[in-house]
């Protein structure tokens, strides 16, 4: 199918969304089946007290990865070869997501203590993990979320703490002593920098609207396309015109390109 600069526009739009939704899918997966299956976590699955946050935390990095990786798969085959059947799929996966995503956003807001205090738990658990088994993945891991927070391990303390090396470099003259404590930053964010965690979902949620928009820029085109090469059919040669519609998002207004 030809499309003009809006549509072509769409359709590249559809690929970089679908780019960073594969990348951070298989961050999200790959981090997940790490910690499920390294030799490293079994402990955590050996007692209660650990299990269940742990769990419940790599249960929901795993899932969100496949999920993801999924709608990437509809996602890239129907902008590269334009298919209506795949397009629609891709639409309501979106869709899906989009709600799916206000659902998490209110219970976010609503529980966010609990959720604050959960998270915090499971950073506790894959620092104790990086500092009894030196992992790398683990270590990579702490220095992206302390690095992004600002703070330094279970401590506060770099020239003390058990992961220093994963601890942000210092932004000020007191940082080299003393940093905020993860834990306690992660909750201070679910709890007084709620607004902060909303525009996160906010954000997610309008880039899943612009791809929603784009899937249904592209449908309406496959759509019309499929209508005029009805129209071009003639019922005496029982075959079709060979001119190829050259299909514009003008057309969507009741413009024709030709």
């Amino acid at each position: 199918m030809a499309l003009d600069g809006c549509g072509l526009l769409c359709k590249y739009t559809l690929l970089m969304f679908n780019l960073i939704f594969a990348l951070v899918g298989f961050v999200f997966l790959g981090l997940g089946l790490w910690l499920r299956f390294s030799d490293g976590t079994r402990v955590f699955y050996e007692f209660d007290d650990f299990s269940s946050t742990f769990n419940m935390a790599v249960t929901v990095l795993i899932i969100t990865g496949l999920v993801m990786l999924i709608v990437v798969v509809f996602g890239v085959y129907s902008a590269c070869n334009e298919k209506r059947c795949t397009l629609l799929t891709f639409s309501a996966l979106v869709t899906i997501l989009a709600g799916a995503l206000v659902v998490f956003g209110v219970i976010a807001n609503s529980r966010k203590q609990e959720i604050g205090f959960r998270i915090a738990d499971f950073y506790y658990s894959i620092y104790s993990l990086c500092v009894a088994n030196s992992d790398p993945v683990l270590a990579v891991t702490l220095t992206f979320i302390q690095k992004l927070l600002h703070c330094c391990g279970a401590t506060g303390i770099p020239s003390l703490d058990f992961a220093k090396e994963t601890c942000p470099d210092p932004d000020s003259f007191s940082d080299p002593f003393t940093m905020d404590a993860c834990p306690g930053v992660i909750v201070d964010v679910f709890i007084n920098k709620a607004p902060l965690v909303m525009g996160l979902f906010v954000g997610t949620g309008v880039i899943l609207v612009v791809a929603l928009v784009c899937s249904i820029v592209l449908l309406t085109l496959t759509k019309r396309e499929q209508q005029e090469i009805t129209a071009r059919y003639n019922p005496l040669t029982g075959s079709y015109q060979t001119l190829q519609p050259i299909l514009s998002c003008k057309s969507l207004v009741g413009w024709t390109s030709y």
